[in-house]
């Protein structure tokens, strides 16, 4: 593996799961001094033909912030789309709040960025990318994954699973372990049932 890998991570802002793992693939990225590519993507794309049920609602404030993460990424490059994603997850996951045009709002102030850039949270036309988004993590770690999804140096995943999200030698240990367990052709899934939610 070369000294600096990389790396890629889709996510949806909507989902707590996804955080979590943010947060362990942030801090192995500061500790081996890695960058990471950040893209958005969204669950309410990749569920649009389920019937609705208990997250179709909260799917949907997802899509509208994966929607201006992506209108600022035109705006201001790629490297602002990790930025904004943790201004919108500190506000959600940890900070318990749902004001999804507040978080927008205030995210957008935090970074500098043009407040203009909070219509896109309603303009259908920026799903395009979103779509390509989603059918190319799908296509690079599906079928029947979510987020988040993991790409390092091509080698795709989903996952993992984790709270709290490990920091220091632990993090670097699971990465390690993931990445080389990824890295074997024919491997899918290693699995066992959550006993805790996401512990932020």
């Amino acid at each position: 593996m070369p000294e600096k890998p990389e790396v890629e991570f889709w996510f949806d802002p909507i989902c707590p799961w996804c955080w979590m793992t943010s947060r362990w693939a942030s801090e192995v990225a500061q500790l081996r001094g890695f960058e990471i590519s950040w893209h958005p993507i969204s669950l309410a794309i990749l569920n649009e033909k389920q019937p609705p049920n208990s997250h179709s609602a909260a799917q949907l404030e997802g899509l509208r912030m994966g929607r201006v993460a992506e209108a600022a990424r035109r705006v201001s490059g790629e490297s602002v789309v990790g930025e904004l994603y943790t201004a919108f997850g500190t506000r959600i996951h940890p900070g318990g709040r749902s004001d999804t045009d507040a978080i927008i709002a205030e995210s957008l102030a935090e970074l500098g960025l043009d407040a203009g850039l909070a219509d896109a949270a309603n303009d259908e036309s920026v799903d395009v990318q979103l779509r390509a988004n989603t059918d190319h993590a799908m296509a690079i770690a599906g079928p029947d994954v979510g987020v988040p999804i993991i790409s390092v140096n091509g080698v795709a995943f989903f996952g993992p699973v984790v709270t709290p999200a490990p920091m220091g030698e632990t993090a670097l240990r699971l990465w390690d372990g993931i990445v080389a367990a990824a890295s074997v052709p024919g491997f899918y899934e290693l699995k066992r049932g959550r006993s805790a939610g996401p512990q932020f």
